[in-house]
């Protein structure tokens, strides 16, 4: 099977990989102005420029960075099985529709875990949506490969 930029769904993975992309670098930014609007730093280089102290327990901080973490756990195996995914030749609206959503529900769990915290199972619900999506495009492409061997 020859893949093609052409293809809608792999247009769709690109488009929805590359606001996941986006996604992260803008939560590290969250990191950083947390740090420095709290003038709190994981190094002393940077607490001495910025006028602040090294702390790296300051909760409001490290709530924004476990977000960051979650992401940088969560979003490379979506990028994985994704495109693993796309090469099993899915129906473009259903595939458009996982990923939509994917992203979607990866822009909600930053938002109840590091903007508003909410209490659970908000933040429970906006990780389980993309992981049971994860699985279910790595089973796909099992299951798809698997029958070939």
């Amino acid at each position: 099977m020859a893949i093609s930029l052409q293809d809608a769904v792999v247009q769709s993975y690109i488009v929805y990989s590359a606001i996941l992309a986006l996604k992260l670098l803008a939560v590290s930014t969250m990191t950083s102005m947390k740090r420095i609007s709290r003038k709190v730093f994981a190094n002393p280089e940077d607490a001495v420029g910025l006028k602040g102290k090294v702390n790296l327990n300051d909760p409001e901080v490290e709530r924004v960075r476990r977000a960051h973490l979650n992401d940088l756990e969560n979003i490379p195996a979506f990028w994985l099985l994704g495109a693993l995914y796309v090469t099993t030749s899915p129906v473009a609206a259903w595939a458009t529709l996982l990923f939509r959503v994917y992203t979607v529900s990866r822009f909600i769990h930053t938002f109840v875990y590091a903007v508003v915290p909410l209490p659970q199972p908000a933040r429970g619900i906006a990780f389980g949506i993309p992981y049971l999506i994860k699985w279910y495009m790595g089973i796909q492409v099992i299951l798809h490969y698997a029958t070939a061997l």
